[in-house]
């Protein structure tokens, strides 16, 4: 009994050792801190970041409770510490019922509002971005509209002419955006629903047919980051992959240049609104998914 008991401290001490080890040796990067999240890139990454971590925090201190309380249980009402089968029960005891009953109400409470205030504050549109990118989810690829916003239905005056990108699902298209801008996103689809996704931005956000859904973010670092679609879209939805690409303004404006000299001028369908496509001008575009909320992630009513 005692080798055995030996044993298990030591395999005990060696898995809180190597857990240690594992912890400091990845804390040079942080990124035991992130929680399974990548280094965010743009500004409004840190945000997503803070609240996915207060989320961890409070399901730990949740677990420990609960698992606090299975072993205290556990141990003080063992069978051989009291010599009973069964230890006495406790029933209708109301004061412990309302204290169960609003605790978890109190926390589901305190995790809305942070989320909710949060997410205020990421789908706000301010509309004074340096330039507007209209993304296009469709079956089974991409479409990126440069100098468009799908929500008023017009080029964007501020970029220059609009420019277009496409891919297929043999062929992933790249996504170019400019450093240290902030960049407006409308997002629409002619078919069915897609969601936009870059997990280097810790956002992503539904494509919804007939419906113009917005955001805006500011990329920070220059690099290459992979894209796809989070919504099971039909039978290619694991090739609709894309490659985001964050450059220089100099870069950045070249590229424009060089899709224009390319001939690639104009906006490729939209599934809504003036530029839905061959046959259908006749669909409206509804912005945003909370058009009933000034200020938020809409312009309001329907767009032409």
């Amino acid at each position: 009994m005692r080798a055995a008991a030996s044993r298990k401290r030591r395999l005990i001490a060696r898995t809180a050792l190597a857990g240690v080890v594992l912890a400091t040796a990845s804390g040079c990067t942080n990124s035991w801190q992130r929680l399974g999240f990548p280094k965010p890139v743009t500004t409004e990454g840190p945000t997503i970041l803070r609240l996915w971590q207060g989320s961890w925090i409070a399901a730990l201190a949740v677990g420990a409770l609960v698992w606090g309380l299975i072993l205290w249980s556990c141990f003080f009402h063992r069978r051989s510490r009291h010599g009973i089968e069964v230890p006495p029960q406790t029933r209708y005891n109301l004061p412990l019922e309302i204290l169960y009953t609003f605790v978890p109400m109190v926390i589901v409470g305190v995790l809305f509002y942070f989320t909710a205030k949060d997410e205020t504050t990421l789908l706000q549109i301010n509309n004074k971005q340096s330039t507007s990118i209209n993304v296009v989810g469709r079956q089974w690829s991409w479409s990126f509209n440069y100098n468009y916003d799908a929500s008023t239905g017009q080029e964007f005056a501020a970029g220059g002419p609009s420019v277009y990108t496409a891919g297929t699902p043999g062929q992933i298209p790249t996504l170019v955006l400019p450093v240290n801008e902030e960049i407006k996103f409308t997002l629409t689809s002619p078919d069915v629903i897609h969601s936009f996704w870059v997990p280097a931005f810790l956002f992503k956000l539904d494509v919804v047919p007939g419906r113009v859904n917005q955001f805006e973010l500011t990329p920070t670092q220059i690099g290459t980051y992979e894209g796809e679609c989070a919504e099971l879209c039909g039978v290619d939805h694991s090739r609709m992959l894309f490659t985001v690409k964050v450059v220089s303004d100099q870069d950045y404006a070249s590229y424009l240049q060089q899709l224009k000299t390319d001939g690639d001028v104009g906006q490729l369908p939209v599934g809504c609104g003036p530029n839905a496509g061959v046959g259908e001008d006749g669909i409206p575009c509804r912005v945003g998914p909370m058009t009933g909320v000034g200020g938020k992630n809409a312009t309001g009513g329907d767009g032409a």
